[in-house]
Formats: structure tokens, C-alpha cells, sequence
């Protein structure tokens, strides 16, 4: 049962869920780009001691295929990521995690662009459900808002943020057949190369923030949980149902998020927030079924 890819998606959207609170948790304890080096520098750790024979036993295909390894690594991980924490500190988690689940609408989008992948009638609605949620959250309930581009700052770098991680999702196809082990250790070996001129940038504005107790033990969940174990399981559940179907799973981020944002920060569930994941909720029962359907 642990290896349905339902179920592995399922706990990877809840680690990613978890991570918009640890992100929050962090805000004003450890600066973003400070908080992503750590994360890829702890998640490579971790890594290492069960990685390093596998990527020894690859390494042909990864010197091969370096350059695809660290440009998934640094927009997949890295710019994701830094965008994620840095939205953190101008809006709610409950908006993060909501807005994350406009990433089907990207992949589905990208996918019919680029590869004119097939999609059917319930798709389509699902992903126009989802849009509707995302809209409502970014606008904060008030869609005049948006005709007018004024959203919040941490909404808009929320957006870009999955905008980034759409396309991560779609390039996935041209990952390297490596071993799971390589594959995960390779893009977070990447993602922390790319995190290091951020950091460094960030230092240079003089905006640092050293971490202390509760910067660092955010730090180490957004390396343990949604670093390493969400994306190896994230990448399995693309392998094993495609990333159309695995992507529409992201949209229980936000169930999970709002849920944790409540619980654990106190923040306030609005009105709007409860139409935007009734959406959501509408939006990946039909798409999915439309998923089937297509297989």
C-alpha cells in the first residue's frame, strides 16, 4: 500500500504543506536565501552516506548528463524554494499553499504546448476549478484585483515561484534513468550550488539574518521532509502515473496547509480561503477522473 503512487503523492503534498509552515516559522528567525542554503546543505548531508555509492555506480550518466541534473536542481529546488520563503514574509501560509495548487494549470498548459499531450473535457474543468481557487486566494476574495495587477508581493513571488516549478515538473522527462538515490542527491547537490550566489547576493544588500534556535530547526525539516523524502517520493509518483495526473496531487496542498496554518500558526481562515479549496477539492476529483479516463 506505501507504494501506490496515490499514497506516495499523497505524503509528498503533506511534507510540502508542512514546508509553508516551517517557512513561516522561520520568517524573521533565519533570512530566505540564508534558510535555502541550509536546507540543500543539510539535505546533501543526510544524503550523502547512502547516495555516494550509487552516484559512483551512475556517475557515467551523470558527468553525461550534468548540465540537465543542475538546471532541474537549481529551478526545481533552489528558485522555488527561495521564492517560497521569500513570499513567506509578506503573505500567510494559507495563501502559499493555496496558490501552489495553480501548478497543475502550468503543467497542463506546457505540456500542451510544447508535447500537445491529450487531456480530456474533465480535465479541463478541474483545471479551470483550480484556477478559480488560486485566483480567489491571490486576490484575497476581490477579483477586481486582479484586473488592476495589485496583488500582494509575497502572491506575486508565491505565482512565480510555481510557475518555476511547473516547468520543473514537465522537464522531469528528461531526466537521466538514474537510480533514485543519484537522482534525488544530484539535484540537491545542484540546488545547493545554485543556492550559494543567492546567499551570497543577500548578504551583500546586508539583508542576513543568522538563524537561532527556531530559524535552524525550521531549516531542518525543510531538509529531512519536504527536501529529501517529498521529492524522491515526488519523482516515483511522476514515473509511475505521468506528471499530469501526479501533478494534480499538489492541490492537496493546501488542504493540508490550510489545515497545519490553523493548527499550528493561528492564522485566520477567511471566507474565501474555504471557496478557494472547495474548488480545489472539485477541481482534482474531476481532472483525475478525467486522468483515468485518458490512460
Amino acid at each position: 500500500m506505501l507504494a501506490h503512487p496515490y499514497t506516495l503523492l499523497a505524503l509528498t503534498t503533506l511534507f510540502w504543506g508542512g514546508n509553508a509552515i516551517a517557512g513561516k516559522l522561520a520568517a524573521g528567525h533565519v533570512s530566505p536565501m540564508l534558510l535555502t542554503l541550509i536546507r540543500w546543505t543539510f539535505a546533501c548531508l543526510f544524503m550523502a552516506p547512502f547516495a555516494l555509492s550509487h552516484v559512483k555506480a551512475d556517475w557515467p550518466v551523470v558527468r553525461e548528463r550534468f548540465v540537465t541534473l543542475f538546471l532541474l536542481g537549481a529551478c526545481g529546488f533552489t528558485l522555488f524554494n527561495a521564492s517560497l520563503y521569500t513570499a513567506l514574509n509578506y503573505t500567510t501560509a494559507i495563501n502559499v499553499t493555496i496558490e501552489q495548487s495553480s501548478m497543475p494549470l502550468i503543467v497542463f498548459v506546457l505540456n500542451f504546448l510544447l508535447f500537445r499531450t491529450g487531456v480530456t473535457a474533465f480535465q479541463v474543468a478541474g483545471f479551470l476549478l483550480t484556477f478559480v481557487g488560486v485566483a480567489l486566494t491571490a486576490s484575497h476574495g476581490d477579483l477586481t484585483t486582479l484586473l488592476t495587477l495589485s496583488l500582494n508581493r509575497g502572491d506575486a513571488l508565491m505565482l512565480f515561484g510555481v510557475l518555476v516549478y511547473g516547468t520543473y515538473t514537465v522537464a522531469l522527462r528528461y531526466k537521466p534513468n538514474l537510480s533514485w538515490q543519484s537522482t534525488i542527491f544530484c539535484l540537491s547537490v545542484a540546488a545547493l550550488i545554485a543556492a550559494i550566489p543567492f546567499a551570497l547576493a543577500e548578504y551583500a544588500l546586508g539583508a542576513t539574518n543568522l538563524p537561532d534556535a527556531q530559524g535552524l530547526t525550521a531549516a531542518l525539516y525543510t531538509a529531512i521532509f519536504p527536501a529529501l523524502i517529498a521529492q524522491s517520493l515526488y519523482i516515483k509518483g511522476v514515473e509511475a502515473i505521468g506528471p499530469n495526473r501526479a501533478n494534480l496531487f499538489v492541490n492537496l496542498v493546501p488542504i493540508y496547509g490550510a489545515i497545519l496554518a490553523v493548527l499550528i500558526l493561528g492564522e485566520t481562515l477567511h471566507g474565501y480561503h474555504l471557496a478557494a479549496l472547495a474548488f480545489v477539492i472539485g477541481g482534482i476529483l474531476l481532472a483525475e477522473r478525467g486522468g483515468r479516463r485518458a490512460v
